[in-house]
């Protein structure tokens, strides 16, 4: 008879309730939301040409979207991933796995197969998790990949399931760098505006107590409560990919904001997430870390599981594949 194993949760899953004031502005007005054009932001020396150009666009010419291919690198960007790899390491999974996830082994005949689930030597991973108030609309956050606090932010993303409006802000960045000091007063990252209850705040620590104040259980993860600690080893995460992920390269802004499905800690997610910052390309994550219910979502859209998972709203393209996603985002909106 099969038994079933109770996988517990480890010490960087305990968390430390967080009873310190957030500071916030509230604002009356949202100035960029999730449902306002985003070429709307364009600045007022853009010509009608640029505006074509900007809310114009194909699919690549002999584009054929991948089959998806688990766990495979594409040639020449095993040193990517490897790279990209270090976070998990340092970060102890951090943002890899929903806030109360934990796991069990089951009969395969115990899940449906048309539910998504892990397989593994003839059991299934039977995983749950426990996630607190929605948000409506997406939280909004303004900020760039190769920014330690701003990855402190994406990791509570995860924890907390929810989606995000990405507006990235790379260094020279003509678009949404801007747009911050418009809103906020000043060029600092990351920025959130959460279009649900009107609050908008700087600061990375501020953010991620409002949020799990807001859509979480209160109390913020162990490894994001570390201070000092937790921004060193932010940073560390990130020395395989130096650099990556904060220079603007020109590109053309899409109508609409592209959806990702991913998650912080997947090398494969963060080198498409690299591309998408230095372009300047907004757009939505569909957070879906293990124990997440969206996992199921991709998979009866799709088929199949798998992260990155890219839909562009503006071509129509639907794909796997992170380094084809690259290939695609370049050939299509840069410059």
């Amino acid at each position: 008879m099969a038994g079933v194993l109770n996988v517990p949760q480890s010490s960087f899953f305990r968390s430390i309730p967080s009873n310190q004031k957030i500071p916030r502005r509230t604002i009356s007005i949202i100035r960029a939301t999730s449902e306002t054009p985003l070429s709307s932001t364009s600045t007022s020396t853009t010509t009608k040409e640029d505006q074509k150009l900007e809310t114009s666009f194909t699919v690549p010419p002999n584009f054929k979207p991948p089959e998806p291919k688990p766990f495979t690198v594409k040639g020449g960007q095993t040193l990517d991933i490897l790279g990209a790899s270090l976070s998990l390491l340092f970060r102890l999974g951090t943002g890899v796995f929903v806030s109360g996830y934990s796991a069990s082994f089951v009969p395969q005949n115990e899940i449906p197969p048309d539910q998504y689930a892990l397989g593994v030597a003839g059991y299934k991973v039977k995983e749950t998790s426990k996630v607190g108030p929605r948000p409506e609309k997406p939280i909004e956050i303004y900020e760039f990949e190769s920014c330690p606090f701003c990855r402190k932010v994406r990791e509570i993303v995860g924890v907390l399931d929810i989606d995000v409006l990405f507006y990235p802000c790379p260094k020279n960045g003509p678009t949404f760098r801007p747009k911050v000091v418009q809103m906020g007063g000043k060029q600092q990252f990351p920025y959130m505006v959460d279009p649900n209850t009107g609050t908008a705040m700087y600061e990375s620590d501020d953010i991620i107590r409002y949020l799990v104040g807001k859509y979480g259980d209160g109390n913020v993860p162990f490894m994001l409560s570390l201070g000092l600690l937790t921004t060193l080893t932010e940073g560390f995460a990130m020395i395989g990919r130096m650099g990556k992920g904060s220079s603007y390269s020109p590109s053309k802004l899409p109508p609409k904001p592209l959806e990702l499905w991913s998650y912080e800690g997947s090398p494969f997610c963060k080198i498409v997430r690299e591309t998408l910052v230095e372009l300047e390309l907004p757009h939505i994550q569909r957070s879906c870390a293990r124990g997440s219910s969206k996992r199921q979502v991709l998979y009866q859209k799709a088929g199949h599981f798998q992260v990155p998972y890219l839909e562009d709203p503006n071509t129509g393209v639907q794909m796997f594949e992170s380094g084809d996603i690259i290939e695609y985002l370049k050939a299509t909106y840069a410059q």
